[in-house]
């Protein structure tokens, strides 16, 4: 039975699961994310993209057609809190199943058992794959649901030439190193991906282990396949995400901005009498209007201490907080006064001192010109650069969006 012991989170995947206790579902997808890691610490809350690797994990099964409950398995509360936060049901994983040496089919295992539910297939999601797509997940599951193979993974195609080095000399592993053929005269061969594997859950039961049975697998690109162990990897997937972020609609309740470099490009204007001004958009302030007419609040939050920051903010009619010692610590007091939830939420920076608050919201956005590292925690990257229609431009994001149905902006 499903009962106290899971954390549910939002959406439909949390309600479905927890409605089975009398329809159990078909597909179930768990994901093991342990809070220890020796490699990358908290790895399972590294942001690839502005968003935390478990969120993006589940966030893909969510989004996938053939996965009716998203179940992720932890002994951390704030892999817990994320998990939750993104749509999964959460179990929490015992300590004698959380070590280093812990399988992930035994965590697949006691999620099962804990929630009582027995569907006809189960998929094991490994959240260090950060490139999971949906439609990979749901063609994983087709291999097993509708082309009677027992188990599906995703793999990658390779053509490296393996080498052995035994007793100080190196070895051919799979081709002879007197035979060299072409790239297209060899048979391909496939490197596991670590990303996706789907089970009927009997013959996982029996088996214990993720390979049983006949086997099939899934072809993924190359770009899909990297998977985070080192510090290194994860390095690799954050710059990747900027070069794979896809702009779209921006649903959220609320705008928050830095000003230099998102409102200006960063450059001042120093006057004869030691003043400064500042050049800004006409366009931009269009978008501020149009977010208030819509009822979405706006908020400018600077370190600067400028009085041009608070006449832009009174000639855009929005709040202002300059001369800010830690934005993230404003932020927050300022989310808690409008009650409103960090995760429905956009943050616009350009700098250094801005992620901090890019972190603490759902939905962190750099202008085109921002710093690398603000790049990288960036889920969307603009088009335009800080003060050449940067606030436009994420204002038409957010109004393009629908909200959830029944709610208001406001």
């Amino acid at each position: 039975m499903l009962g106290a012991r899971l954390l549910p989170g939002a959406g439909r995947f949390a309600v479905a699961a927890l409605h089975a206790v009398t329809v159990s579902p078909a597909v179930v997808a768990v994901i093991p994310a342990r809070g220890g890691s020796k490699g990358v610490p908290a790895k399972n809350l590294a942001t690839v993209g502005g968003v935390p690797l478990v969120a993006r994990a589940v966030r893909a099964l969510v989004t996938a057609d053939r996965v009716d409950v998203v179940i992720v398995s932890t002994d951390s509360d704030d892999i817990a809190a994320a998990a939750a936060a993104a749509g999964a049901v959460v179990v929490r994983r015992p300590s004698e199943l959380s070590g280093d040496t812990a399988t992930s089919e035994s965590a697949v295992l006691h999620a099962l058992d804990e929630t009582g539910l027995e569907p006809e297939t189960v998929v094991l999601v490994q959240c260090t794959s950060p490139f999971i797509a949906p439609e990979t997940v749901d063609a994983v599951v087709a291999k097993v649901r509708d082309d009677d193979y027992d188990v599906a993974f995703t793999a990658v195609r390779v053509h490296e030439f393996l080498w052995r080095v035994a007793g100080g000399t190196a070895a051919g592993v799979n081709h002879d190193p007197a035979y060299r053929p072409r790239r297209q005269d060899r048979d391909p061969e496939y490197r596991e991906t670590g990303a996706v594997y789907a089970m009927r859950t009997a013959g996982f039961r029996a088996a214990r282990h993720r390979f049983f049975g006949r086997v099939g697998l899934v072809e993924v690109p190359q770009a899909d396949a990297i998977e985070i162990d080192t510090a290194a990897d994860l390095d690799l997937a954050t710059r990747l995400a900027v070069s794979r972020a896809v702009r779209g609609p921006v649903p959220v309740r609320a705008l928050v901005t830095d000003f230099d470099g998102v409102h200006t490009d960063d450059r001042a204007i120093l006057l004869q009498d030691g003043t400064e001004a500042v050049v800004v958009s006409r366009s931009d302030g269009a978008g501020v209007a149009a977010l208030r007419a819509a009822g979405v609040p706006v908020m400018i939050l600077s370190v600067e201490v400028n009085p041009v920051v608070a006449a832009r903010a009174r000639k855009l009619g929005v709040e202002v907080a300059h001369g800010v010692a830690d934005k993230a610590e404003r932020l927050l007091t300022w989310l808690d006064e409008h009650g409103l939830d960090p995760a429905e939420v956009a943050f616009v920076g350009n700098d250094l001192r801005d992620i901090g608050c890019m972190r603490l919201v759902g939905w962190p956005v750099a202008v085109a010109d921002a710093r690398p590292e603000v790049l990288a925690v960036a889920r969307v990257v603009l088009e335009s650069n800080g003060g050449a229609g940067a606030v436009r431009e994420i204002a038409d994001l957010i109004l393009a969006a629908p909200l959830a149905q029944g709610s208001t902006r406001t």
